[in-house]
């Protein structure tokens, strides 16, 4: 049965991603949509950003030493625009990224996000500016983002971040996750369905 994942905290170190109005196609190059399942997908965020037509590979934060093992990701103003792809959330999660942090998301992207558990919040151009200051100055700094309390917390510092009430409560109280929330009310499911006349002829 799995277990209902309550998300209050996501801690750990970070890696920046600059620039305004990255899309999923950057994220994810369209060629890789074609794959059956998401299980290789951490290999492919920005590949084309990261690697060149010979697989060699050119500088990209997420190639860089310094960031491996990263947790939270910043960004800047309107991230995941573009199609509406889940490869895109899905290859950042597989990557290693259990958070982000911008200045503003698509709306569908942040869904995406939130229904694999991966809170999407946002703070001021000014806040975002000094995470990412913070650390390319040190990336061994960690950073602990609070849901409950709307804050991400380095050091002496504190900066309040925002998410939508509803994506909030969905992370906190685990019902982002509906297979979960199904597999551990299954009792009650299964007495629904016998409720249901269009699932009498799947009876027996």
């Amino acid at each position: 049965m799995s277990e209902i994942v309550k998300i209050t905290n996501v801690e750990g170190r970070a890696v920046p991603i600059r620039g305004n109005d990255i899309d999923t196609d950057r994220i994810i190059p369209a060629r890789y949509l074609k794959e059956v399942t998401f299980a290789r997908m951490g290999e492919y965020p920005f590949f084309d950003e990261r690697f060149d037509a010979s697989g060699n590979s050119k500088p990209h934060p997420l190639n860089d030493p310094k960031y491996k093992g990263a947790s939270l990701l910043f960004v800047n103003k309107n991230f995941g625009c573009g199609s509406s792809r889940e490869h895109a959330p899905q290859a950042l999660y597989r990557w290693g990224i259990n958070a982000i942090v911008g200045e503003s998301f698509a709306a569908i992207f942040a869904g995406n996000c939130t229904i694999m558990g991966v809170p999407t919040v946002t703070a001021s151009a000014g806040d975002i500016e000094k995470l990412m200051r913070a650390v390319e100055n040190d990336p061994r700094t960690t950073f602990s983002l609070d849901l409950q309390a709307k804050t991400i917390s380095f050091g002496e510092h504190k900066i309040g971040v925002d998410l939508p009430d509803t994506y909030r409560s969905a992370l906190t109280s685990g019902s982002w996750d509906s297979t979960a929330m199904l597999r551990a009310n299954l009792s009650e499911v299964k007495k629904t369905a016998t409720k249901l006349p269009y699932m009498n002829k799947f009876a027996g």
